[in-house]
C-alpha cells in the first residue's frame, strides 16, 4: 500500500490524491462506488481530516469524484474526450461503446436574421429550421445541441422524427447533403439554469459551450450551437513540433 512521505517537497494532500488517482484508474474501487470517509483515509494515512478533505476536494472539482449528500463521496465515470472533427454525435457515441440517444425539447421554423443569415449565405429573412435537441448517452443526459438549417436545404425535415435517431445520417440519406468540412469552437461557460435542470446539473454548473459551422460541397449547411457537460466531456489533441528551416550556409 503507498504510504505518505512526511519529508516529501510533495504536500501531503498531493500525494493522497495521487494515491485516490491511482485507485479509480486502476479500478480498485468501481464507478459509481463510495471511496472511503474522510475519517477512514486519514486514520489509514495518518493525515488530518482538513487534509483529507483538500485532498478530496481537488478531485471533485476536477470531476473525478462526486459527492451525494448524506450518503458519501463516489467515483465518478471518465470523462469522454470532445470530438475535434467533424462527426455526428451518434457515431462518436457508438465508436466509444455508448448507446446514443436524442429527444426533441424545441422545433421550429424561424427567419435567418443578422449572424445567421451571414453564416449561413442566405437572405436575411429565409425560413430556418430550429432543432433543439437533447443527446444522452446510455440513457444520461450529455448535451443540449441547437442546429439551424436553411429550408432550402431539407425542405420537410420538421415531418422527420428524430427521437434517438442522427440528424447527419437523415440529412445524408434522405437530402443526400453530406458533411465534409467543418469549423469549431469551444469554450468554458456557466450553464443556463433552464439547460442545468434538463442536464441535470446543479445551478451555476460548468459546462463547454461549442460552436460548430458544417459544410457539404463548400456550402455552410448547417451552424449549431450546443452545450456539454463540462463534468463529463475533456479536450484531448495531439500536439506537434512544427518543422523549423534550416539555416542556409
Amino acid at each position: 500500500m503507498p504510504l505518505i512521505d512526511p519529508q516529501s517537497p510533495v504536500p501531503k494532500y498531493s500525494q493522497l490524491r495521487e494515491i485516490l488517482i491511482d485507485w479509480i484508474e486502476d479500478e480498485q474501487i468501481p464507478v459509481d462506488s463510495a471511496i472511503p470517509s474522510e475519517r477512514e483515509l486519514g486514520q489509514r494515512y495518518g493525515l488530518s481530516r482538513m487534509t483529507v478533505r483538500q485532498a478530496v476536494d481537488l478531485l471533485v472539482s476536477e470531476g473525478r469524484l462526486y459527492r451525494v449528500p448524506g450518503k458519501g463521496t463516489f467515483v465518478a465515470r471518465p470523462k469522454i474526450d470532445m470530438a475535434l472533427r467533424l462527426a455526428s454525435f451518434s457515431d462518436d457515441m457508438r465508436s466509444r461503446g455508448f448507446q446514443p440517444g436524442a429527444r426533441d425539447l424545441s422545433r421550429r421554423i424561424i427567419p435567418a436574421r443578422g449572424f445567421l443569415a451571414r453564416v449561413l449565405g442566405i437572405e436575411p429573412g429565409s425560413p430556418v429550421h430550429y432543432l433543439e435537441r437533447l443527446r444522452t448517452a446510455d440513457s444520461e443526459p450529455m448535451a443540449i445541441e441547437r442546429s439551424n438549417i436553411p429550408l432550402s436545404v431539407a425542405p420537410d425535415l420538421d415531418e422527420h422524427d428524430l427521437t434517438d435517431r442522427s440528424l447527419y445520417r437523415l440529412l445524408e440519406e434522405e437530402y443526400g447533403v453530406v458533411m465534409d468540412a467543418g469549423e469549431q469552437s469551444i469554450e468554458a461557460g456557466i450553464c443556463d439554469p433552464a439547460d442545468a435542470q434538463v442536464l441535470h446539473l446543479p445551478q451555476v454548473s460548468a459546462v463547454l459551450q461549442m460552436q460548430r459551422r458544417s459544410y457539404a460541397a463548400g456550402t455552410c449547411v448547417e451552424l449549431a450551437v450546443s452545450t456539454y457537460r463540462a463534468d463529463r466531456y475533456q479536450l484531448h489533441s495531439a500536439l506537434e513540433i512544427p518543422h523549423r528551416k534550416r539555416p542556409l550556409g
